[in-house]
C-alpha cells in the first residue's frame, strides 16, 4: 500500500507544477516595429492608467498619489538616453516655472537593462537599472518621483511609450489632453527648439484653454523591452569571435594616427603581451571600446611585442574580443587603413612614444584620448579605472546629440 500511495502522490505534486514554456511562448515576440503586442495606444480624452511602481525614494507610488492637481505630467525617460539628456535642461526650467502651480510631475523609467545592448549606452555614464537611476536623477537635482517600470514594463504597455522621452499630459480629471514629444528639437541647446509642446499644453490647461496641440510624434531612443535580450545576446557573443587583423607601423605612421585627421576621438593605447599591468587592463578597454561603438570613436592599439611575436600578439587581441565591428571596418576603410590594431616595427620603443605623446614617462601601459585635429584630451600611464576613462571620454564627447551645419531642430535622430 506504501508503494501506490507514494507514486500517487509523486504524481500530484508533478500536476502542479505548469508545463515548460518555449522561449517563445514565455516572452511573447516582438512585432515588426520592435515593440511588444499588447502595446496600448492612448487617444485625447482617455484616462491615465493606474500604476503601482516603485520609486527611488524607496516607496510604491500609485496614480492617485498625484491627485488634487490641475495638471499630471508624466514623462518616461532614462538614463542613458541622448535625447532625454538633451532635454535635462529644458525639464529643469519647466520645473522651476511651474513652482507653487498645481502641476504633478512624475517621471518613470520604461527600460530593463536586457533590452539595452552595451553599444547603445555610449551617452551616459549610467545604464538603465533601478540601482543607476538614484545617481542620475542626483546628480539633475530631481525633486520630483522617479519611478521604475522596468521589472514588468506593464505600465510603459498601458500608457503606449513609444521611446525616451515621451510625455502624456493629463488634466484635473487625469482626461489625456497631450501625447508626444516634449519639445521639437533633440538637442541641448536652448535656440534650437521652435515649439515647446509640453509646456505650451500645460500652460493652456492651466488657463483652461484648449491645449493648442494635442499630439505629436515622441522621437528618441526606441523604449528596451526585455524581449531584446536574446538579440542583443546574439550579437555581442558574436562580437568575440571577430577575427583580428594586426599590421606593423612605423613612427610616421603612429604620429599620423595621432594627427587624427578625422572627425572621430580615438582611444590610443601602447600594450605588450609581456606586460602584466597591460594584460590587466586590456578587458576594459575593450568594454570602453563596445560602449562607444556606435559613436565617431575608435579604438587603436600599439602593440610593442617584438615583429616575430606578431601571431601571439593577435592571438592575444582575439582571445580579448578585440576585433573591429563592421562599423568599424567601414570606418577605417574611409581613411584608407586596414585595421586598428598595429604592432611597431621600428627598433627604439622611445620613438612610438615620441610620435604619440611627448609627455609619456616612458612605461607602459600608456593611454591616450585624442579629439579630432590631434589634441590629447586626456592621457594616463598605468592601468587604467574605467570608471574615469568614461567620465573623460564623455566630458570630451558630451552625452548628447550636437547640431551641425544645416540640421534641421526637429530632424529625426539617428535611431537607437
Amino acid at each position: 500500500m506504501k508503494r501506490p500511495l507514494l507514486f500517487t502522490l509523486c504524481a500530484f505534486l508533478i500536476s502542479l507544477v505548469p508545463p515548460r514554456l518555449s522561449a517563445a511562448e514565455a516572452k511573447p515576440a516582438l512585432d515588426s516595429s520592435g515593440n511588444p503586442p499588447d502595446l496600448k495606444t492612448l487617444a485625447i480624452g482617455d484616462a491615465a492608467p493606474d500604476f503601482a511602481l516603485p520609486g527611488i525614494d524607496g516607496r510604491m507610488w500609485r496614480l492617485a498619489d498625484f491627485g488634487g492637481t490641475d495638471v499630471l505630467m508624466v514623462l518616461f525617460t532614462s538614463n542613458h538616453c541622448p535625447t532625454s539628456h538633451g532635454i535635462e535642461g529644458r525639464l529643469k526650467k519647466l520645473r522651476e516655472s511651474l513652482r507653487g502651480r498645481s502641476v504633478s510631475i512624475v517621471a518613470i523609467n520604461p527600460n530593463h537593462p536586457d533590452g539595452l545592448s552595451v553599444n547603445e549606452l555610449g551617452y551616459g555614464e549610467y545604464g538603465d537599472s533601478f540601482e543607476e537611476m538614484k545617481p542620475y536623477a542626483a546628480k539633475l537635482g530631481w525633486d520630483f518621483p522617479y519611478l521604475y517600470d522596468g521589472d514588468r514594463q506593464l505600465t510603459a504597455r498601458a500608457y503606449g511609450c513609444l521611446a525616451t522621452p515621451h510625455v502624456f499630459i493629463f488634466d484635473r480629471a487625469r482626461k489625456l489632453r497631450y501625447a508626444g514629444a516634449f519639445d521639437d528639437s533633440r538637442y541641448p541647446q536652448e535656440e534650437t527648439v521652435k515649439k515647446h509642446y509640453a509646456r505650451d499644453a500645460i500652460d493652456a490647461l492651466l488657463a483652461g484653454k484648449p491645449v493648442p496641440v494635442e499630439t505629436t510624434k515622441p522621437f528618441g531612443c526606441s523604449t528596451k523591452w526585455r524581449e531584446k535580450r536574446a538579440k542583443h545576446t546574439e550579437t555581442e557573443t558574436a562580437w568575440t569571435k571577430i577575427p583580428v587583423k594586426l599590421e606593423p607601423i612605423d613612427a610616421a605612421g603612429v604620429a599620423a594616427l595621432r594627427a587624427n585627421a578625422t572627425g572621430k576621438f580615438r582611444l590610443i593605447n601602447v600594450w605588450a603581451t609581456w606586460c602584466a599591468p597591460c594584460v590587466q587592463e586590456f578587458p576594459d578597454l575593450v568594454a570602453i571600446a563596445r560602449k562607444f561603438d556606435l559613436r565617431e570613436f575608435d579604438f587603436i592599439t600599439l602593440s610593442l611585442d617584438e615583429p616575430a611575436q606578431t601571431a601571439k600578439a593577435k592571438a592575444f587581441l582575439e582571445r580579448q574580443g578585440a576585433g573591429m565591428t563592421t562599423r568599424t571596418v567601414n570606418s577605417a576603410k574611409r581613411e584608407g587603413r586596414a585595421t586598428n590594431h598595429y604592432l611597431f616595427s621600428g627598433a627604439r620603443p622611445e620613438d612610438l612614444l615620441n610620435a604619440l605623446d611627448s609627455k609619456a614617462p616612458g612605461q607602459i601601459p600608456h593611454t591616450v584620448f585624442v579629439a579630432p585635429g590631434g589634441e590629447i584630451v586626456w592621457r594616463h600611464t598605468g592601468v587604467i579605472d574605467r570608471s574615469t576613462a568614461i567620465e573623460r571620454i564623455l566630458a570630451a564627447m558630451t552625452p548628447y546629440y550636437q547640431p551641425e551645419a544645416g540640421v534641421a531642430p526637429g530632424a529625426a535622430p539617428t535611431k537607437k
